[in-house]
């Protein structure tokens, strides 16, 4: 796959500001690092962004997550590697993604589970980390940005 746009340096630095005070914000949630890459892997995952799943991978590594985890996470449901509550953030990561054709987003279930675990601010991370997954996944799918690279 070859990159669609060879200069990024033309894009705006004050969307990577911008960027920069969202990534800020969600570091100020109180989430654990190794939940949010794993957050980040699963929305990346369901996107088909092959960047953005190479580049969880090696942050979850990088914050210490393990190869069993990480490679796990398409399988969470029936992997027993997961806790309860990172079972309810990814969750919560795999309905806020899929808002397609109808699918049901964000139950009050799944809201609920995720509510049990965590406190607002941290769902509030949580829930930013998933948009601007999202956010890197489109851009990334419709630059065709290859895999093989880490920001950050």
């Amino acid at each position: 796959m070859e990159n669609r746009l060879k200069n990024k340096s033309t894009n705006n630095p004050d969307v990577w500001t911008a960027i920069q005070h969202l990534q800020k914000a969600i570091a100020a949630g109180g989430v654990d690092s190794k939940l949010l890459a794993l957050v980040h892997l699963r929305a990346s995952q369901i996107n088909s962004c092959s960047a953005c799943v190479y580049a969880s991978v090696a942050g979850g590594k990088k914050v210490g997550d393990t190869d069993e985890r990480l490679h796990n996470v398409a399988a969470w449901r029936e992997a027993p590697f997961y806790t309860d509550a990172e079972r309810a953030a990814l969750a919560l990561a795999e309905a806020a993604t899929r808002l397609q054709d109808g699918a049901p987003g964000v139950t009050d279930d799944i809201w609920e589970e995720a509510n049990a675990h965590f406190t607002e601010e941290q769902i509030g991370a949580i829930n930013l980390e998933i948009a601007l997954t999202n956010f890197f996944n489109r851009i990334n799918r419709t630059i065709k940005e290859p895999a093989g690279k880490t920001w950050g």
